[in-house]
């Protein structure tokens, strides 16, 4: 019986000893430190979505099959893809220099950005002065230019379709350069499009809330 008390009580003083839930929540200052390293991971994760035209490739998902025949190419297919994936290089690059803004009525407005500012597709409104330099052509839009070029590059590259296209018979050393360079592009453009992100919302780009 003695027994059974001492067990009890011994039970008892290790539950005594055990840390209660609260004292184990994570401080308010490493919860703050959680939370702005996640916003900031989303952001950046945002950032990288106004990079690439969105409208561009689809559009290459879409006709890839058919230019291609699925791979199996001729020299009229070859041909046929190689001017699509010209022209949605240069859509990417052009897409780059496009911006937008809401007018008074609130109405989503597209034009080119030039070294004055500005350009409106539709000419239907004018941008006022003060906010002319805010959308002046500027170096980093022919960098972000040329990434995005790069990373649709990527995205080809990794289209089998369009790989068995050119490379239909690649040798190793072709094959582990097909594997490993749409990654290392990958990678690389993510980086400088988180360091220098874009503030551009344009053609083929999703649109910003404001």
């Amino acid at each position: 019986m003695d027994g059974k008390v001492d067990l009890y009580n011994s039970n008892n003083d290790d539950e005594q000893k055990l840390p209660l839930l609260h004292n184990m929540e994570v401080p308010e200052a490493e919860q703050n430190l959680i939370r702005k390293a996640m916003s900031q991971t989303f952001k950046s994760t945002a950032h990288l979505a106004n990079h690439l035209p969105t409208g561009t490739v689809l559009s290459f998902q879409l006709l890839s099959p058919i230019f291609t025949n699925q791979g199996n190419c001729d020299s009229v297919c070859k041909f046929m893809t190689s001017a699509l994936l010209a022209l949605c290089g240069a859509s990417c690059f052009l897409l780059c220099f496009t911006d937008s803004f809401r007018d008074n009525n609130g109405n989503v407005r597209y034009g080119f950005a030039t070294f004055n500012g500005l350009w409106v597709i539709d000419g239907s409104t004018t941008l006022p002065p003060q906010l002319e330099a805010k959308y002046r052509l500027q170096f980093i839009d022919f960098i972000h230019a040329v990434m995005s070029i790069l990373v649709f590059a990527a995205i080809a590259l990794f289209d089998q379709n369009v790989v068995n296209c050119f490379f239909r018979s690649p040798s190793h050393e072709t094959h582990e350069i097909l594997t490993a360079l749409p990654i290392g592009i990958g990678v690389f453009c993510s980086m400088l499009f988180v360091a220098f992100p874009t503030v551009r919302h344009g053609i083929g780009f999703p649109l910003s809330t404001n």
